[in-house]
């Protein structure tokens, strides 16, 4: 049997549903020590398959996807909106750039020298528990319909439709990879967030800057609020920030990727059936404060593999109830306007030492930390925020619309 195919008579420990981040993450964990028989669906070429995307975080020491690293950078940066600018080496952290293309090859390869791991190309019709775990009903390419079963399903698909939510913000954004005509970029320093660009009458608007070589760098317009943008609205963007704050002179646009991450304070069931469980964003991977979601998937895929071999609860929560609750207040602060943006963010890396920040906002702080953390905030509007949360109603969210 090819590591493509599949004996349907077989019952894998784990069936994933889904080759991207999550999916792939768990699958290498699941086989790491090579005892977890574990199916991968993966979709096939295609419009199920997205375009290739970048996912960045922080991390200390080499991680276990190293070689799939494209750029990493030692010290960060913050500018604000008058220019005022913070910039700090978070060591021991550095902060990390994957893309998917390096990501994929790397972990398929490593699960192609794995006995018990199977990589299925066929898209996945239907997810149901039965007696003694679980199936996946899919398709092939070549129109061959097949039942996947497991103990387990461990589902990553994106949801149809997201979960009620007290409040929620879209993180939307464009980025060019540029090659400039002569070197602009200091390759040890990422900005993270530069605020000098144009803000929007309701929520707020960065630049993100990741030089990838002297003259080459990944450069993104983000907006967080309520409507996304055309895409002509974030070219028009992109083009004022390169030119009137970046002044990169002449480049050439090498590709772009755009995108929309939904921050929510919804509640994402993590087990929708005795053997069914969602992972990844769609099991609430993503921290609602941040956007940032790969550091998540990758504790909560080790998190599961340890309880599928020791015991314990098999999907656990990806973040902490007092992360999520303070995220729910700093959600609800913005989209309120009781805070503003910029003025949040760079005074908080201001006053913040920035490795203790990062661990914070990556869910590694203290409670003590965190108390300190929260004092170098505006407590008065923060308060008001909590004290009302309780008390609002978790709404559908509505589909996200373009603004022009």
């Amino acid at each position: 049997m090819s590591r493509h195919g599949l004996d349907e008579n077989r019952v894998a420990d784990a069936v994933i549903v889904g080759g991207g981040a999550a999916g792939l993450c768990l699958a290498q964990s699941l086989t790491t020590t090579g005892t977890t028989a574990v199916t991968v669906v993966e979709a096939p070429d295609g419009p199920l398959r997205p375009a290739e995307r970048t996912w960045c975080h922080w991390e200390d020491g080499p991680g276990e996807f190293e070689d799939a690293v494209a750029a990493s950078w030692p010290r960060l940066r913050v500018r604000g909106t008058d220019g005022h600018v913070v910039e700090a080496a978070p060591a021991p952290l550095r902060y990390r750039m994957i893309r998917s293309g390096p990501f994929e090859r790397l972990v398929h390869a490593r699960l192609a020298a794995c006995p018990a791991a199977h990589v299925l190309r066929a898209t996945a019709e239907a997810v149901r528990s039965v007696p003694e775990g679980a199936e996946v009903r899919c398709t092939t390419p070549d129109g061959r319909v097949l039942t996947v079963r497991g103990r387990y399903v461990f589902d990553s698909r994106p949801l149809r439709s997201p979960p009620p939510a007290r409040t929620v913000l879209l993180q939307h954004f464009r980025g060019w990879f540029v090659r400039t005509a002569s070197a602009r970029f200091d390759t040890e320093v990422a900005d993270l967030m530069d605020f000098r660009v144009p803000q929007p009458r309701h929520g707020l608007a960065f630049g993100y800057v990741l030089p990838l070589g002297p003259d080459r760098a990944l450069v993104e317009y983000t907006e967080f609020s309520r409507t996304v943008l055309t895409t002509a609205a974030y070219e028009s963007a992109l083009r004022q920030y390169t030119t009137n704050m970046l002044r990169l002179g002449p480049f050439t646009v090498e590709s772009a990727e755009q995108g929309i991450i939904p921050m929510t304070d919804a509640r994402f069931p993590r087990r929708i059936g005795p053997a069914v469980f969602r992972i990844g964003a769609a099991g609430g991977a993503t921290r609602p404060a941040t956007g940032y979601t790969f550091a998540a998937v990758q504790r909560q895929s080790r998190a599961i593999a340890a309880a599928l071999h020791r015991g314990g609860e098999i999907v656990p929560r990806p973040h902490g109830r007092r992360a999520l609750a303070m995220d729910a207040v700093l959600l609800r602060a913005l989209d309120t306007g009781r805070i503003d943006g910029p003025g949040f963010f760079t005074d908080l890396f201001r006053r913040v030492p920035m490795e203790r920040l990062l661990r914070f906002l990556d869910g590694g702080s203290t409670p003590w930390e965190e108390f300190g953390i929260g004092l170098r905030t505006p407590v008065g509007p923060m308060l008001r925020t909590a004290a009302e949360l309780p008390f609002l109603p978790r709404r559908a969210p509505a589909r996200p619309e373009e603004s022009h």
